[in-house]
């Protein structure tokens, strides 16, 4: 008659586990940091869509939102990490006071800045896209030269027009500023009635563009950050 003795058959079980080789447990790889660039740290900004100001746009609109991205320069100028900043343009412009706040950030970051206008950089993106340090456009991208417009109730007043003159030379004298276009030249393009079938303003494509003085020259993503390493002027080796 056999005897069931459940403390020996725990132990002889125990004997077994112990006799049988034990694997030890996976050991989780761990990945190298990776290795900085030696040419230098850049950092991406993309401007798409409609520059949002201090009215929020309805949600079916793609906007930047600029207390987005006033943040972002501030991190990238204090940032030890970071060398350059390049800024990617495809917008339809937008509220001139946000676009003018990021264009002098933007100008005044106090590292190696380029843009590249892609797609377009119109109206307000003008300024945005001259702020940098140097300014590429893609041969087939365009951008609208305009005078500067405002949509709600007007009051039919001589200060009205007051203030939209001062307006018109804040974006001008920003432009002439960081640009090779004369203030003159700049204005005539405003205010040209030839060239836009139902508005006021010029469209220039590409080379055009560069031609009239405000970029600086024609591209593409490779170019613009071959030139943004120029002027961060790290030593590779």
């Amino acid at each position: 008659m056999d005897v069931y003795m459940p403390n020996q058959e725990n132990e002889e079980n125990n004997e077994q586990n112990e006799q049988k080789p034990q694997n030890p447990p996976p050991q989780a790889e761990i990945m190298p940091p990776p290795k900085p660039n030696p040419r230098g740290v850049i950092q991406f900004l993309t401007i798409i869509g409609q520059i949002e100001g201090h009215v929020l746009l309805p949600p079916t609109n793609k906007a930047t939102k600029y207390e987005h991205v006033i943040p972002q320069l501030v991190t990238c100028a204090e940032s030890t990490e970071v060398d350059g900043l390049l800024v990617l343009l495809n917008t339809m412009g937008g509220d001139v006071e946000a676009g003018l706040a990021l264009a002098e950030l933007i100008a005044h970051l106090g590292k190696p800045s380029v843009s590249l206008v892609l797609g377009g950089g119109h109206s307000i993106g003008v300024p945005l896209a001259v702020s940098a340090q140097f300014s590429f456009i893609a041969p087939s991208a365009t951008m609208t030269i305009h005078p500067v417009r405002m949509n709600g109730t007007l009051v039919g007043a001589p200060q009205t027009y007051e203030y939209f003159n001062k307006t018109q030379e804040r974006v001008q004298d920003f432009i002439t500023e960081h640009s090779r276009i004369s203030h003159d030249r700049l204005n005539g393009l405003m205010m040209d009635t030839q060239t836009m079938a139902q508005d006021v303003g010029t469209i220039l494509i590409g080379e055009e563009a560069v031609r009239e003085g405000i970029i600086d020259a024609t591209g593409g993503l490779h170019d613009a950050m071959e030139k943004l390493y120029e002027l961060i002027g790290k030593d590779p080796a």
